[in-house]
């Protein structure tokens, strides 16, 4: 994809981004209001997207400056409970 392709591709703020998997594959939910997108990836393209994003950030931060943020693990997800209804471990 090329630059100038991001720049006209319609954006759409991300309020919230939920991440499940299975043996097989990662669910990846991002949602904005009440619409949400959700996409399935393999095991090793979620790999990828980590360490891109990890990428990214680094970069971000030493043009701009540390971002101060939080991750709370302990904030379950909707994605990540088996047919059961159980929260996996």
């Amino acid at each position: 994809m090329k630059p100038e392709d991001l720049q006209k591709a319609p954006k759409q703020f991300c309020e919230n981004i939920k991440v499940g998997f299975t043996p097989e594959y990662f669910i990846m939910g991002l949602s904005s209001g009440a619409h949400a997108n959700i996409y399935a990836l393999s095991a090793g393209h979620m790999k990828r997207l980590a360490q891109y994003l990890t990428n990214q950030v680094e970069q971000y931060e030493e043009k701009h400056g540390h971002i101060d943020a939080e991750w709370n693990p302990n904030v379950p997800s909707p994605l990540q409970q088996d047919i059961s209804g159980d929260l996996k471990d």
